[in-house]
């Protein structure tokens, strides 16, 4: 049991790296997006090629049809997420970015009918509460870091309708057979976006390309994955909770690389959020979360 803690806490490290590598970018957020989710997509096609043959009978063109509306929210997540975090300090972006579980209960309620309970609300207004004294700040002053923390707060919502979606979508015969259109879907979604800004890419660079194919290998195929498998093994509440803590992890790579050092308000607030979402996912029923970060 205890190594598949550790395997949940790499994979929350994994995933936290996405910010790092965004910020360490000079690639445009769209253009970003689309080649991080193509070549993930890629990467993973030939498991994508084995499932389908495995469950040829199972998998129809209706499944297929329900991955467009998940691709398009997962690409609007990634191509915002980039513009965010780009604007404020990687352990404020990293931890409005992975709000999810304050979210997810009333996207679940809309889409699955599940009941919201009252703890659940009171969690969120308390998360919330902390974003609000983040942000505020920045409000006063009119600068940068109060605008991505509201593009990244619009990122983590546009992620928890693709998180709801995907647990609406669990009858699929396999994962990757739903995951991998998606990527791929999402990346096309992404590379239309980002028309305007592709001749801004720095083709023959080898620090661009090493860092959109660590996006891709890192925070979106391991990261995933290791996720994925503690959901599959460890109760839901704690892989929820758990995956809210990459705030933690890029904070920490944010001073050391960055030398970003967060304000006192920044504990303070963090704090305030972090009970906030353990309200939420101790308080809500068993389920499999999913995750995007």
């Amino acid at each position: 049991m205890p190594w598949r803690y550790a395997l949940l806490f790499l994979g929350v490290f994994a995933s936290s790296t996405a910010v790092i590598m965004i910020r360490m970018s000079h690639t445009h957020p769209a253009v970003m997006a689309a080649l991080r989710l193509l070549i993930a997509g890629a990467l993973l096609a030939p498991v994508f090629w084995r499932e389908q043959r495995k469950h040829a009978a199972r998998y129809t063109r209706e499944h297929r049809g329900r991955t467009l509306l998940p691709a398009a929210l997962l690409a609007a997540h990634l191509i915002s997420w980039g513009y965010g975090s780009r604007l404020t300090p990687v352990a404020s972006a990293s931890l409005i970015a992975n709000l999810v579980p304050i979210a997810l209960p009333f996207f679940l309620h809309y889409l699955v009918n599940e009941r919201i309970n009252r703890t659940e609300i009171i969690g969120t207004v308390l998360a919330l509460g902390g974003v609000v004294a983040l942000t505020a700040p920045g409000l006063l002053t009119g600068g940068a870091g109060f605008w991505g923390n509201l593009i990244c707060f619009g990122s983590m919502i546009a992620a928890a309708g693709y998180v709801a979606l995907g647990r609406r979508n669990r009858d699929f015969p396999s994962l990757w057979l739903y995951v991998v259109p998606v990527y791929w879907q999402a990346g096309l979604i992404s590379l239309i976006a980002a028309i305007p800004w592709l001749g801004t890419f720095e083709l023959g660079s080898a620090r661009e390309w090493s860092l959109m194919l660590g996006l891709a290998c890192i925070p979106t195929i391991l990261g995933h994955s290791m996720i994925n498998y503690g959901v599959r093994h460890l109760r839901g509440q704690i892989v929820s909770l758990c995956n809210v803590t990459q705030f933690v992890f890029a904070g920490v790579m944010g001073f050391l690389l960055f030398h970003e050092q967060p304000a006192p308000l920044f504990y303070a607030a963090s704090v305030i959020v972090v009970a906030g979402v353990a309200l939420v996912v101790f308080s809500a029923p068993p389920g499999p979360p999913a995750v995007v970060e």
